[in-house]
């Protein structure tokens, strides 16, 4: 749980009063990456023992990951029986991108969690955005979704997510003033601080193209596609028939074009299972789970910078989350959408994603 020391040194260096940008913990030398308002959530985190707070993290874990199955259900348009949920929640686990998750005692569960839950709300739910805007005041990835909601015309639900996430980056700015120039004033594009851009750990279009050409910095052969991949992802969400489609196309686009998308971060697999049986592509769902429980990015050379030398026949080994992000994009490129059954649901049977 080496994401959890981070998080438990964040909210010591919170209470202390120190820098919050400046230490790094455990033999990996980690440091703090997230903004200042996560860290003002991490505090409690410095008051357990870490014994303690490793069994209690373990334990929220793994009721979130049964909330996010829950949710899952519900983009679906499924409501599962309670034997239903934990057996989904236990399969789900064998997932890599959870079991990681649990592993390095990551909050990516609980991300999810907050935005599938507010992308879900019936209609003219009160403030519904405010969960997303907070999620991504936390984890900067979900403000993607800012852009999906006002490109659905969701206008209203875009003003209170980023309404939300302003009051965020003010929490942080009042409570650590000196983190919150640090973080906004540069350390957020400071990419490197989060890790190697080319290693099998990275899951995004950046990961897979350093990879391909054996380049740590790919530049340009990387913007390039990844500026037509963001532009083509978010085209499809837009004009995707049920907006259960959107989510997971923008969530999927959002993975594919972020600098650095580690493998955990690909927990929105758990939806997109759901989905696809709740559209009836049995087949394609059970492929798409192979993908996610094959482990095959731990399986090719990558001690060292062997990950920028790998032969051909290992490059989709290596890459398995953002090739199977570019098939649904291919995918739901070819398909015709089909309008909504019901003007008043958002989430209804059609689908449009293969």
């Amino acid at each position: 749980m080496a994401d959890l020391l981070v998080y438990r040194a964040e909210g010591a260096a919170v209470a202390r009063g120190t820098d919050l940008y400046g230490f790094t913990v455990t033999e990996w030398r980690l440091p703090a990456t997230y903004p200042p308002f996560a860290a003002l959530l991490f505090v409690p985190a410095s008051w357990l023992p870490v014994p303690v707070l490793k069994a209690a993290f373990l334990a929220v874990n793994a009721l979130l990951l049964a909330a996010l199955v829950a949710l899952s259900a519900r983009l679906a348009q499924r409501a599962p029986a309670p034997a239903l949920v934990c057996a989904g929640t236990a399969l789900a686990l064998w997932l890599e991108p959870v079991f990681q998750t649990l592993l390095f005692g990551q909050i990516n569960l609980a991300v999810a969690c907050l935005t599938l839950w507010d992308l879900t709300r019936p209609p003219g739910a009160r403030w519904a955005g405010a969960a997303l805007g907070i999620a991504a005041g936390i984890k900067l990835t979900p403000a993607v979704f800012l852009a999906y909601l006002l490109l659905r015309g969701r206008a209203r639900e875009a003003v209170t997510a980023l309404a939300a996430c302003a009051g965020t980056v003010a929490a942080g700015a009042v409570l650590l003033p000196s983190a919150t120039v640090s973080f906004w004033g540069g350390r957020l594009w400071e990419t490197g601080r989060v890790g190697k851009a080319w290693i099998v750990d990275n899951q995004s279009l950046q990961g897979l193209v350093a990879r391909t050409l054996g380049e740590p910095a790919p530049g340009l052969g990387w913007a390039l596609p990844a500026a037509v991949c963001c532009a083509a992802g978010l085209w499809l969400a837009a004009r995707a028939g049920q907006d259960r489609h959107g989510i997971l196309l923008t969530a999927g686009t959002g993975l594919l074009v972020c600098p650095i998308s580690w493998s955990h971060h690909w927990v929105w697999c758990v939806p997109l299972l759901a989905v696809l049986l709740g559209d009836g592509r049995r087949w394609t769902a059970a492929g798409t789970a192979a993908v996610f429980t094959a482990r095959t990015l731990w399986l090719v050379p990558h001690a060292g910078d062997r990950d920028l030398h790998l032969p051909w026949w290992q490059q989709p080994l290596a890459s398995p989350y953002p090739l199977l992000a570019l098939v649904l994009l291919a995918g739901a490129a070819v398909h015709r959408p089909e309008r909504q059954a019901a003007p008043s649901a958002r989430i209804s049977s059609a689908s449009t994603m293969r």
